[in-house]
């Protein structure tokens, strides 16, 4: 981290004098009275400004002048009043961030809807919550006044999402051209994973049941899909029903990869995605015309998956390419398969994995036996008997750690008898630490390594996820009836994503977050944080004594600095006014770039 630039200079009163020309040719000339504070910055010297006197009378300008050269005037409580405070550092501090970005051009043309809509995303970003939450806490903070919006009504934000989500392909169009065009990713990868979140209500048509990654059971959910540069800078969203997770109607594959190539006008692209999401029949349909024939070279996909169990099962079996003999010196082996043709297959063990599953294993096993022991007493000292009886109890248990079938149960109405499968527990744990990549990029464009390395990325995928879900975004649940408006939270919900992406990135010093993670050597081999990033969580302060946050934190830290509206004894005017910067919300703006503002626009 860089040392920290020292502003501990005296405030003065400056004034700037502006000549202008009129077209009639009268000279005029603007004088601006600023609040400033002069520091050094190495060997430079610079300004920062903390107010506009303008407005004041001559009078109250010469009196606060004089109070900065330490003049006495009158007793501090008569001489200003604070009429008013609202803080102000955490929303100027995402909203520079944005600026920087380009996000309020790439949302749109300038004007009204466009704030609204920015300020959802920046709100989002800062203080997640219900749309009518939100428009309360506008007129809380500094947001609300700057953008305009602090009077804005529950049918100006739904307006204002229905704008959005008219323009959301341009916009990922846009994005797209940023980071996915060959001349940002040479290596023409993406990424893209699916996620679910529920719904409170039952009359949206994306609402459906299905399998719930958040673990609710019982509720309606959509789902939606995420695509991302190879870091997971997020770039495209798509929602789609809840029940998108039967096969038979999953389609979220095939039609991002339609995205991409037709609205985003990619002719050309390696897409990651996990073993569920690429699967050979949608593997079959990713190069297809409407014909039914297949694409040209020039314009077909790759793609990267892994696979399921059973098929590294057959690929280990008797004399199989797959064999324990080939990782004696190595953690990967690229091997072939004639049921795999015009396919690289890559083979990979971590043994780290392997002992991490084994011991999972045991314990999972162990803690169905301690569990079912109780019922084999009771069958025993025939307490329970009946055979349909026995095996509700019995199934109660093997089905809460999912280990029906590592055990062979035999029940008669008196009797009940319970073995390990040792045979099934020993085929299982041959795969241990094992998976296996597959792959039509040659190996000149991509070798074993990179190809790992790719599909091991899907991580940064999963952490998105997180933070839109819950850490940071809290995406759900979701509270929108119709269609178009839950596709238009699920849209603003990802470009905060992308605002947070590289807000994490420009405050790794401020925060937790590793710099400079470590390249592993071995790509098979698990990611490790680097000795600067333990000693982050091990002293908890900097060298300056500066205490490290979290994202939130320093957030909730930014907050506190609060934009004053200040009256002076005898006048009716306020001025708007800062207070002293801490050094961390300092150097929270010089890290992405920008000065405290007074205000946002």
């Amino acid at each position: 981290m860089g040392v920290m630039t020292a502003r501990d200079g005296a405030m003065h009163v400056a004034r700037n004098r502006r000549a202008y020309t009129a077209k009639s040719g009268e000279q005029r000339v603007y004088e601006s009275v600023l609040v400033r504070r002069t520091y050094r910055d190495g060997g430079k010297v610079r300004h920062e400004t903390l107010a506009n006197l303008s407005a004041l009378p001559a009078e109250a300008v010469t009196a606060i002048e004089a109070t900065l050269k330490g003049e006495r005037l009158v007793p501090a409580a008569r001489a200003v009043r604070i009429t008013a405070a609202a803080p102000h550092g955490h929303v100027a501090a995402v909203h520079a961030a944005a600026v920087q970005l380009g996000l309020p051009a790439l949302l749109g043309p300038a004007g009204r809807q466009r704030d609204l809509a920015l300020a959802l995303i920046i709100s989002r970003v800062v203080k997640p919550g219900s749309k009518l939450s939100t428009l309360t806490w506008w007129a809380d903070t500094t947001l609300g006044a700057d953008l305009g919006v602090a009077g804005a009504t529950a049918d100006d934000i739904y307006a204002a999402m229905d704008w959005l989500g008219h323009r959301q392909d341009a916009i990922e169009a846009r994005l797209a051209a940023r980071h996915l065009a060959p001349a940002a990713n040479p290596a023409k990868m993406a990424l893209f994973d699916l996620s679910s979140s529920w719904m409170e209500g039952t009359h949206c048509p994306l609402a459906a049941r299905g399998y719930s990654r958040d673990g609710k059971k019982g509720k309606l959910q959509i789902e939606y899909g995420l695509l991302t540069d190879p870091e997971g800078r997020p770039v495209a969203v798509r929602v789609f029903p809840g029940s998108t997770g039967d096969p038979s109607a999953f389609t979220a594959f095939t039609e991002i990869a339609a995205v991409v190539r037709e609205k985003f006008g990619l002719a050309q692209m390696v897409m990651a995605g996990d073993r569920g999401m690429i699967t050979s029949a949608r593997i079959a349909a990713l190069n297809q015309l409407e014909d039914g024939t297949a694409r040209p070279a020039a314009e077909a996909y790759g793609w990267i998956t892994a696979l399921r169990a059973p098929a590294i099962r057959t690929l280990m079996a008797d004399d199989g390419p797959l064999q324990l003999s080939l990782f004696d010196e190595q953690d990967l082996a690229e091997i072939t398969s004639p049921d795999f043709p015009g396919e690289r297959l890559i083979a990979c063990r971590n043994p780290a994995l392997a002992a991490d599953r084994a011991r999972k294993r045991q314990d999972l096993l162990a803690a169905t036996e301690k569990l079912l022991a109780p019922i084999l007493a009771r069958v025993r000292a025939g307490r329970l008997t009946g055979a349909a009886g026995i095996g509700i109890e019995v199934g109660k248990v093997i089905s809460r750690y999912k280990t029906g079938k590592h055990f062979e149960v035999t029940i008669t109405d008196t009797t009940l008898a319970i073995r390990r499968r040792q045979d099934r527990i020993d085929a299982e744990a041959a795969l241990d630490g094992f998976y296996v990549l597959r792959t039509p990029v040659p190996a000149h464009e991509l070798d074993a390594a990179a190809v790992v390395t790719a599909y091991k990325n899907l991580k940064y995928v999963e952490r998105d996820f997180r933070h839109i879900k819950s850490d940071d975004l809290d995406l759900r649940p979701v509270f929108h009836r119709l269609e178009e408006r839950v596709k238009a939270h699920v849209l603003i919900c990802m470009l905060a994503c992308y605002l947070t992406w590289h807000l994490r990135k420009a405050w790794a010093p401020l925060t937790y977050t590793d710099q400079e993670p470590p390249a592993p050597d071995n790509p098979v081999t698990p990611a490790r944080r680097s000795a600067a990033a333990q000693a982050k969580a091990s002293h908890q302060h900097d060298q300056a004594g500066q205490p490290y946050r979290s994202f939130r934190g320093l957030l909730e830290h930014l907050a506190t600095l609060t934009r004053n509206q200040v009256r002076y004894a005898g006048t009716e005017v306020t001025i708007a006014m800062l207070t002293e910067p801490t050094p961390a919300q300092r150097q929270a703006f010089e890290l992405i770039g920008a000065p405290i503002p007074l205000t946002l626009k």
